[in-house]
């Protein structure tokens, strides 16, 4: 390798028996900055191309006990995504286009010209980082262009966006902060898509919605047969995210023995995958996220004090959307707009009265739970105003009602029937206002919520709970 070529990340096969010529291609590969493995049995060889480790293979035709397109064949029928260049000393039309059907990127003829097999390779490796990268893009552009983006004008968010410009443009690791809806992964997108590397992957990750055990295969990647049921090879995202970022939603959740192999990744900038041999390098961004006290959890053990220092080179803390002011009316509005268009209904903005009830509910599922609520609501709106009753879904069984402006979604998916609401209900607000009142907020009877209240068991203001019988 040259002095000037910059090491690269490229990985190449080579089947080749005759030994001037493999070291004459490997030679060729060296000068490129790739990394390379020869071997000269077809069958050594299919075996090491169907591992996953390498992003191109170079075989030739004959081979003592193999062909190469056989091999280019087995290869294909593996799924493995690996661009493939047939060589031979022998040239035909036929064994060309046979090449190409088996699954060739390119077909060259020996004696080749060094220019030629430089063009072959830098064609082939192009090929696979487009087929990447627009999977990738595939996969972001929802991601980018839709409703998620950051908007407010409150205190809070203008230090979140001071922020993101000011780090964008390093490659410092980035803690992002704050309770679950808030905004975080986009906090990362915006960080991400701001930054010199906004060409290249940005790949998230949930650390806590997928099993430790799954988890490490993940992010490391595997061989095949690396473990019962990795039937092929995978990369992994921490190298899926090569050249680019790579997002660790709810890092707290990372099990103690992946925190150590990932913070090796993150000093030595190296990964190995399970079943291999090899190292590879990796240019990524770490930004992580997380909705707990992560400085907390280290005290307490659960969260080793090295990475926790690693990723937390700068913190971002998104703000509760409670204590974003009128960011909670902007953002309503702005998911009427998009909701609206949407679902093709014609709905204009608000009523004073739902004004009042964003500013003045808590928002414990912050952002993310306003924009499920609105986008309910625009559901259920009958008018061209949305208003307070737009937020109250009345069932018709049972004579129930559910007031989904009152609770989370969390709270709505976890009940089983309305008492789980009337409970909560009365419990916040029996002490400020009456029974009339209640019964009225709730949009029943007095008489109904009495009814309840005794066929439910739930007590009244200043009421004791009974006392248990002795055959308890």
């Amino acid at each position: 390798m040259s002095e000037t070529q910059a090491p690269r990340n490229e990985r190449i096969l080579i089947i080749e028996d005759d030994p001037g010529v493999g070291e004459s291609v490997r030679l060729l590969l060296d000068q490129l900055g790739c990394q390379t493995e020869l071997t000269t049995r077809g069958a050594d060889g299919l075996v090491r191309a169907q591992s996953g480790e390498f992003d191109l293979l170079v075989t030739d035709l004959r081979l003592p006990d193999h062909d190469g397109l056989s091999i280019i064949r087995s290869v294909k029928e593996a799924g493995v995504d690996l661009p493939m260049i047939l060589m031979t000393s022998f040239s035909s039309l036929d064994t060309a286009i046979e090449a190409l059907r088996c699954g060739a990127i390119d077909y060259i003829i020996k004696p080749f010209s060094n220019d030629d097999f430089r063009r072959a390779v830098e064609r082939a490796l192009n090929e696979r980082r487009m087929r990447r990268e627009n999977a990738m893009l595939k996969r972001n552009l929802k991601r980018v262009f839709t409703s998620n983006k950051i908007i407010g004008d409150s205190a809070g968010i203008k230090r979140v966006f001071e922020l993101i410009t000011k780090v964008a443009a390093s490659d410092a690791n980035v803690l992002i902060q704050g309770e679950s809806g808030t905004g975080k992964e986009l906090v990362a997108q915006a960080i991400h898509y701001a930054s010199p590397r906004a060409e290249g992957p940005f790949v998230p990750i949930n650390c806590g919605a997928i099993p430790a055990d799954l988890l490490e295969s993940e992010l490391f990647g595997h061989t095949k047969g690396a473990y019962t049921g990795a039937v092929t090879a995978s990369e992994g995202l921490i190298r899926e995210a090569h050249g680019g970022t790579l997002f660790l939603d709810e890092i707290s959740e990372l099990a103690l023995a992946l925190q150590v192999k990932l913070l090796r990744i993150i000093q030595e900038r190296q990964v190995r995958p399970l079943g291999s041999k090899h190292v590879y390098h990796t240019d990524v961004r770490f930004l992580a996220a997380t909705n707990r006290d992560l400085k907390t959890v280290t005290a307490q053990g659960l969260f080793r004090a090295d990475l926790f220092y690693r990723i937390n080179v700068i913190n971002i803390h998104v703000p509760p959307l409670r204590d974003r002011g009128n960011d909670v009316e902007t953002l309503a509005r702005h998911f009427i707009e998009l909701h609206s268009r949407r679902l093709g209904k014609r709905i204009t903005g608000m009523t004073d009265d739902l004004r009042q009830f964003l500013h003045s509910y808590r928002w414990p599922g912050n952002v993310r739970e306003l924009e499920n609520l609105i986008e309910r609501a625009v559901i259920l709106a009958d008018n061209e105003l949305l208003s307070c009753k737009d937020f109250v879904d009345v069932g018709t069984t049972n004579d129930k009602t559910t007031l989904l402006g009152e609770f989370t979604e969390e709270a709505l998916g976890k009940a089983l029937s309305i008492e789980h609401y009337i409970e909560e209900f009365v419990r916040r607000y029996q002490h400020a206002h009456s029974e009339a009142e209640l019964a009225a907020m709730l949009g029943i009877g007095r008489k109904a919520l009495w009814v309840r209240r005794n066929r439910w068991g739930l007590r009244r203001s200043g009421t004791r709970p009974p006392r248990p019988s002795a055959e308890a």
